[in-house]
């Protein structure tokens, strides 16, 4: 009986340990980042296309497992048609035509994947890199923060009719679909005229659709881009993209949960490029403002930068900020690690730092690790302000300088990694006298 009332105390140690131990970044009792993802992407071959997708796709179809799709040029999936996607069918861009593949407002996508086959887009080059294809748009009719709601996708896309890349509209519930464990591999491909694609735009998007368990890896544009809509994201991983990890713009309220953003000063582009990019507008003449500007809530995210010497990383000016808020936005983030930055967060000089605008831009329980500097004004080098006002005990924030190795699981991990919290092992040894 000792002994069971031994193992039971334990466990429940080990239990609130762990529990303790992980509330912050990325959360899970398993590596939920096992088995979907792929951190060497550019190792898989995934053959020869089977079939071609083309222009517009005007019915219900499947797409399945046993071929291998190709996207050869603008695909558009319109009037109010369903595109299901077997789990484990891989669809490839062609880098000639630059592939793409957009869900028309009103149209949904049954992206279902699973742990073990998990859906994948990706470049069909046996030397893939990224900008190799365009990207996937999915739209909605949840509102933006633009005159009239609507807007159309500015993207140069090849299609036979402008609604077919319009978004935005009075449905906050709005249901695209469910893209969930996919993967979306080297997108991002450049335009002269309109700049980069996006790994995955959802533009207009309703709180109905579900976004979770998405990996985009090595695209050359932003991993995901948020344009106006309602949405809630969970478990999703940016991986060494050449922009932005997460932008938000045109009044997008989102709410992003245990998720991840990995970025390398190796793999960035001569644009800033930060792992979160929260603004409400491009044009400020474009915007109504009296309606919802862009609102952000996240819980529970890790944001790291790989670095093999971040101090001269920093120096020569590889390393960027990890978080820019813009102006007439709000911002939260509660549980969340940001590790590796230069400096950690950086609001638009336009913010005026009072207690109206600091009650819209919230860091709470948030650990900041090897970071120059934490929160900035935008040109300003002097935060003392901000230092005092999220350094209050009140919110729980707390500053280190811990090395990865010491503070994530198995960062250095190439095929697995885990960039959970580390945990304090807990060793027990029976005790057989007893």
């Amino acid at each position: 009986m000792k002994k069971i009332t031994q193992i039971t105390l334990l466990f429940l140690l080990v239990y609130s340990n762990v529990f303790a131990q992980q509330e912050k970044g990325i959360i899970g009792y398993d590596n939920w980042l096992n088995p979907w993802t792929e951190f060497k992407p550019n190792k898989v071959d995934h053959g020869t296309p089977t079939q071609i997708l083309s222009g517009n796709i005007t019915r219900d179809t499947k797409l399945y497992k046993a071929d291998t799709y190709l996207l050869l040029g603008d695909v558009f999936v319109t009037d109010s048609t369903t595109l299901t996607i077997e789990p484990g069918t891989v669809i490839i861009g062609d880098f000639e035509t630059k592939g793409s593949l957009t869900i028309s407002n009103g149209s949904k996508i049954i992206a279902n994947g699973t742990p073990t086959d998990p859906i994948v887009f990706t470049s069909g080059r046996s030397l893939k890199k990224p900008g190799d294809w365009g990207g996937l748009f999915i739209l909605g009719d949840a509102p933006t923060n633009k005159f009239g709601n609507e807007d159309t996708l500015n993207f140069g896309l090849q299609s036979a009719s402008a609604k077919h890349i319009s978004y935005g509209g009075n449905n906050t519930d709005s249901y695209s679909g469910i893209l969930k464990y996919v993967r979306i591999e080297f997108a991002g491909k450049r335009t002269k005229q309109y700049g980069y694609f996006n790994g995955l735009t959802l533009a207009g998007v309703g709180q109905q659709t579900i976004i979770e368990n998405i990996m985009i890896s090595y695209c050359e544009g932003n991993s995901f881009n948020i344009l106006g809509g309602d949405v809630n994201l969970e478990k999703l991983v940016s991986y060494k993209s050449n922009i932005n990890d997460y932008e938000f713009n045109y009044g997008a309220q989102c709410n992003i949960s245990n998720s991840l953003a990995i970025r390398s000063p190796y793999a960035s582009g001569s644009e800033v490029s930060r792992c979160i990019n929260t603004i409400a507008y491009d044009k400020k003449e474009d915007i109504d403002f009296s309606k919802n500007q862009t609102s952000v809530q996240a819980e529970n995210l890790t944001l790291v930068n790989i670095s093999d010497d971040l101090d001269y990383d920093i120096k020569i000016g590889l390393v960027n900020e990890a978080i820019y808020i813009g102006e007439d936005t709000s911002f939260t983030i509660d549980n969340s690690v940001i590790s590796g930055f230069n400096p950690a967060v950086i609001l638009d000089n336009k913010i005026k730092i009072n207690s109206e605008s600091l009650e819209k831009i919230g860091f709470t329980r948030t650990y900041f690790n090897n970071c120059k500097g934490n929160i900035y004004i935008k040109y300003k080098t002097n935060n003392e302000d901000l230092e005092n006002w999220y350094g209050n005990r009140a919110f729980n924030n707390v500053y280190s300088k811990g090395p990865d190795s010491e503070t994530f699981i198995d960062l250095k991990n190439s095929k697995r990694p885990d960039f959970r919290l580390r945990i304090n092992r807990i060793f027990a040894a029976n005790d057989d006298n007893d």
